[in-house]
């Protein structure tokens, strides 16, 4: 295919035209029908999101659009011209920009030379420093970060304003047509809504924007239409008016979704994990709370609030300056991961790419890293022969979707990579499981199974600690909700805790801080104050 459009800016008086069609796209990887015959219009000035489960085939679809990969059948158009496949040059000619939801910069350079890196501007073969920091100090008030963090290196900004510079970044082409994966993953509620008002002014100037969240609530919000995927299939295209948020999860999933609190019920017991003044300045101070054996606890708040800080400091990754825990009625120690371990203690990391996956070891490797001396023979050298049956045996237990456990983790989607993550966590059953964001960036499918491991353990006796911004989530698991903010805890809530109270407390409502919810049994309060 080659390319034979003339290349036009965005045009407001052409909002509602048709802008990129995509009829027929099929993709296979190996034994993987990844995209099966997709058909797809994008108009001009309408944001068009596309949802599915991981592996749905969304990450394929944007990849094929954006150039990075090629279809194995099928056409790409815009405007009526075909676009050259697998060609990133060509759908940056066409003016085609994608923000992914890691932030792909350069963590040594300044957020100025990130946005122009490989377009500098130039004048008279030379780069034009003052003119590029010009253009980037107009997208930051654009996107509303703060003006000074044009010189400042990206690896110094949080992830949150990465992304934002990431979207800076798009912005700076002038696209024509914007896609955005997953891109409020990781930012707050704030900016989130910066980040919404950019997307608008964009729709606005006749932009065409495809998003793609797991976040289903954003949909009414920010999109025109949404397009549902399933299985490498198409099964809806609707305006966002006509679909409601359990709409398009039973969509995704193929059949009704359940939604609610569990109702379960926690025995009494003395605390298996009971932590006492837990601090670790500038992060939280004072932190005290007790988990039951069987219970699931939950730490909740907005990005920043030092919940996640907490769960670091409880596994050793960044040790407390001062406080107590104890295992069991024992005081320990955690200034290491493996202290952590040796007390029964084991964790899921909120990054996986980074801290909980090797990308390119099989399933069964990654499953058993962290228990070779459980399957070593004599000490010498690993059992393969066992290391596959366990691996092959949690494929099956927790549905991870691989053709088997010799299959590269990096070859599975998101969802299923949590999966292996939290199947090396249950090869020996934990006494105290860290849950840290165990289902952030997967979809409703996925998140619906790994909900029903986390619900076996805990029923198996497990003390489960959940840290999470995802509402919905720890509203649904947990037995009870500890809502951390500024470093501290701020407010307890019981099952039947309402969405809206909850998030009140988070984000520093006076009426909910330091209360404790009229739901909350008698039985969480005496678990809180054994």
């Amino acid at each position: 295919m080659t390319s034979t459009y003339d290349l036009d800016r965005a045009d407001p008086a052409a909002a509602g035209t048709q802008v990129l069609r995509l009829t027929g796209v099929r993709k296979r990887y190996g034994g993987v029908q990844a995209l099966r015959g997709v058909d797809f219009e994008l108009l001009r000035g309408e944001v068009h999101a596309i949802v599915g489960e991981n592996g749905a085939g969304k990450s394929t679809l944007i990849k094929i659009i954006s150039g990075a990969e090629t279809a194995d059948q099928g056409q790409i158009e815009i405007d009526g011209h075909e676009l050259a496949a697998g060609s990133t040059t060509s759908a940056l000619g066409a003016g085609i920009a994608t923000v992914y939801q890691e932030p792909q910069l350069f963590g040594e350079l300044t957020v100025a030379e990130n946005v122009f890196i490989g377009r500098e501007l130039r004048n008279r073969g030379v780069v034009d420093r003052s003119a590029q920091r010009s253009r980037v100090l107009e997208l930051l008030d654009r996107i509303g970060l703060h003006r000074e963090l044009a010189d400042v290196r990206v690896a110094d900004l949080p992830v949150a304003e990465q992304q934002l510079v990431s979207i800076a970044k798009a912005l700076s082409q002038d696209p024509r047509i914007l896609i955005l994966d997953e891109p409020s993953a990781i930012l707050t509620d704030r900016e989130i809504e910066t980040m919404f008002s950019a997307v608008r002014a964009l729709r606005d100037s006749g932009v065409a924007v495809i998003y793609i969240s797991h976040r289903l609530d954003e949909l009414g919000q920010i999109t025109d239409r949404v397009t549902v995927l399933r299985d490498g299939s198409v099964v809806a295209s609707r305006p966002t008016t006509q679909l409601s948020v359990r709409d398009v999860a039973e969509l995704m999933v193929g059949h009704t979704v359940d939604a609610g609190a569990i109702d379960r019920t926690v025995a009494d017991a003395e605390p298996a994990l009971r932590v006492t003044g837990l601090t670790r300045l500038p992060k939280f101070q004072n932190v005290d709370f007790t988990i039951r054996p069987g219970e699931l606890l939950a730490l909740y708040g907005l990005i920043g609030s030092g919940a996640a800080d907490v769960a670091r400091a409880l596994f050793g990754i960044d040790p407390a300056d001062a406080g107590t825990v104890a295992v069991n009625g024992q005081q320990v120690v955690l200034s290491s991961p493996a202290d952590a371990v040796r007390c029964g203690i084991s964790m899921l990391p909120a990054n996986r790419k980074v801290q909980g996956v090797f990308g390119p070891k099989s399933i069964a490797f990654n499953i058993s890293s962290g228990h070779l001396r459980l399957l070593s023979k004599w000490g010498i050298w690993v059992d393969r022969g066992r290391e596959k049956s366990i691996a092959t045996d949690f494929i099956r237990r927790i549905s991870i979707k691989a053709p088997g456990p010799s299959t590269a983790v990096n070859n599975l989607s998101g969802g299923n990579q949590q999966k292996v993550v939290l199947a090396r966590q249950l090869v020996e059953r934990p006494r105290i499981l860290l849950l840290e964001e165990p289902t952030q960036g997967v979809d409703v499918g996925a998140k619906d199974e790994i909900h029903r491991i986390i619900l076996e353990l805990a029923d198996g006796g497990s003390a489960v600690l959940v840290i999470s911004s995802d509402l919905p989530e720890v509203q649904q698991l947990a037995d009870r909700i500890l809502v951390v903010r500024g470093g501290g805890i701020t407010a307890e809530f019981g099952r039947g805790a309402r969405q809206a109270d909850l998030l009140a407390a988070a984000a520093g409502d006076a009426g909910t801080d330091a209360a404790t919810s009229a739901d909350a049994t008698q039985a969480d309060r005496d678990g809180r104050n054994a």
